[in-house]
Order: C-alpha cells, then structure tokens, then sequence
C-alpha cells in the first residue's frame, strides 16, 4: 500500500510497478487494516491504473471493516472506486450506512 500510495503522490507513471502490486496485494488484502485498503484503492484510481480484480477485492474486505474506517478512508475508497468506474453496489451501500452517522466528521 505504501509505495503504491507513493508513487501515485508523485505522479510517476510506473505501471509495471502497479501491475506488480495489484497481483500480489489480491491475495493479501486479508493482512491489510483499513487505512491499507482505502490507501491502496486511492492510490490506484489516483495513478489511473485499472485493476479490476484488485478493486473487487478491497471491495470484499473492506465491506465488512468499515466500521474501522475514518471519514477520510470511507470518502477516498468510495472516491477511488468511482473514479475507477468499478462498479461495486453493495460496498457503496455499506459505505453510505457507515458515514450517515457520522457525517459530522466529513469535511465540505
């Protein structure tokens, strides 16, 4: 997730490198915590790599962990994925019930 998150902050294309992270992160997702997961999807969408398998995954991992998530990791994984155009409905929903109680804590 980190370096993912690097490279994507710096704006240099490396897509050999993403393509590398996406393969080995889909079977490890289970080891990453919730800023991982919202990290590694930002860091994706951010970089425009396309990586729907990776997605589908964080979507299934990260469904069940939102309620660990801060504000910012709820907006920025719903932001990835729909800057990336995978569709992932139930997630949405999920987030959706995750921040209403605690819209507060969104910035505008």
């Amino acid at each position: 997730a980190n370096a993912a998150w690097a490279f994507a902050r710096t704006g240099v294309k490396a897509p050999e490198l993403f393509d590398a992270i996406a393969s080995a992160a889909v079977s490890r997702l289970g080891e990453f915590n919730a800023q991982g997961l919202a990290n590694t999807a930002w860091a994706f969408a951010t970089a425009g790599v396309k990586a729907p398998e990776l997605f589908d995954a964080i979507a299934s991992e990260a469904a069940p962990q939102l309620g660990q998530f801060n504000s910012q990791g709820l907006a920025n994984t719903a932001w990835a994925f729909a800057r990336t155009g995978v569709k992932a409905p139930r997630l949405f929903v999920a987030i959706a019930s995750a921040a209403v109680p605690r819209l507060s804590e969104f910035n505008s």
